[in-house]
């Protein structure tokens, strides 16, 4: 939900600067399954007919393979040309570079 293949860059680098207050697992949680839970809250409203920030059959994902563990170094998310090796969105491969 956060990341937009236009927008990575500017949303990365908002994200790692999360590690001063948080450890890279609760950043990366507040942005993918807990920003879900927050989405599924407008009832109505809610635009998305499949279920959010989780990885499962029939679940609506945006996925990023990463160059490198987040979990370690939240900073690899800031840096999303050089480290986001495979970016899908909605189903649509917007970057593969695992055959380079």
């Amino acid at each position: 939900v956060i990341f937009d293949p236009e927008l990575c860059k500017k949303h990365g680098k908002l994200l790692a600067k999360l590690n001063r207050w948080y450890t890279p697992y609760e950043a990366l949680k507040m942005a993918t399954s807990e920003n879900a839970k927050l989405i599924k809250m407008c009832g109505p409203r809610d635009p998305y007919p499949g279920e959010l920030g989780v990885v499962k059959e029939g679940a609506l994902a945006d996925l990023i393979l990463v160059d490198g563990n987040p979990l370690e170094n939240l900073d690899l998310v800031a840096d999303p040309e050089n480290k986001f090796v495979v970016i899908m969105k909605d189903g649509k491969i917007y970057k593969n570079i695992l055959d380079k």
